[in-house]
């Protein structure tokens, strides 16, 4: 099994440092920009794109790279090691100073999701994960529950789902819109806190790439709105929604799906 430990202890000072550069931009002032796609990016994103992929770089200048804030480059597609980041997901939230977004950094290490790392600089919580470990949040091992009987609690994205399906939905479970930040909801079905997350809307390879390897070895499952496994690092970064959940509560999912319109 490879020892990441080199790797976690350089992504852990650039994300303190990126969290500390962060807070810092918000006291300054942030500066908005709308993308071509018409979502916004700040100053301090940028930021932390920058920190993180200078600290990485230092120490793996032969890596490949893959950043909702950097042009992507092909060449990844040929290196053994690609490192995933969204600088903050969840960037609408961060703008209103709601605690609802996170770093997220990946590395697929020969196509396997071999570290997840989702931090909330709002909250404190580092969430990490390393393959064949167990994932932890603040050095404390978490994992989805196993306590039978309950109604299941989901957070989802109801956007591109009826109103009236959302009503049908909630005779039998609990639901609630998806939070501003995607990869910090699935850490929340990691951790525990929430039994699954309904996304099935097409999302980007940084969206989720660090939250697969999280909530895997939280014991949960993930996998796309058709029920496939999500494999990263492809030549067009999307994926096709996101489903996580206990397992318990996948066939509950599995008959919300198979509502919906083909």
């Amino acid at each position: 099994m490879t020892d990441y430990r080199q790797e976690l202890s350089i992504i852990r000072q650039a994300m303190l440092l990126a969290s500390d550069r962060l807070h810092r931009i918000q006291y300054e002032g942030l500066a908005v920009q709308i993308k071509p796609d018409g979502s916004p990016v700040t100053n301090a994103d940028l930021e932390v794109n920058r920190i993180i992929q200078e600290a990485l770089f230092a120490a793996y200048p032969d890596d490949g790279w893959l950043s909702e804030e950097s042009p992507d480059n092909i060449l990844r597609l040929k290196k053994n090691r690609v490192w995933i980041l969204d600088p903050i997901d969840g960037t609408k939230p961060f703008i209103k100073s709601l605690p609802q977004f996170a770093i997220s950094l990946a590395l697929i290490d020969h196509g396997q999701a071999s570290i997840g790392i989702i931090f909330n600089p709002a909250t404190r919580e580092y969430f990490c994960a390393v393959r064949g470990e167990p994932a932890t949040v603040n050095g404390c091992p978490i994992h989805v529950p196993q306590i039978p009987g309950h109604r299941f609690s989901f957070l989802v994205n109801t956007g591109p789902i009826a109103r009236s399906t959302i009503h049908i939905w909630r005779e039998t479970a609990n639901c609630r819109s998806l939070m501003g930040s995607i990869a910090y909801s699935l850490a929340l079905v990691a951790a525990g806190q929430i039994d699954g997350v309904i996304n099935i809307g097409t999302q980007n390879e940084w969206d989720i790439a660090a939250a697969l390897l999280l909530v895997q070895t939280a014991g949960g499952i993930v996998v796309d709105r058709d029920m496939k496994p999500i494999q990263c690092n492809q030549p067009h970064p999307s994926i096709n929604g996101i489903i996580a959940a206990r397992p318990d509560a996948m066939p509950v999912i599995h008959q919300f799906l198979a509502c919906l319109p083909t």
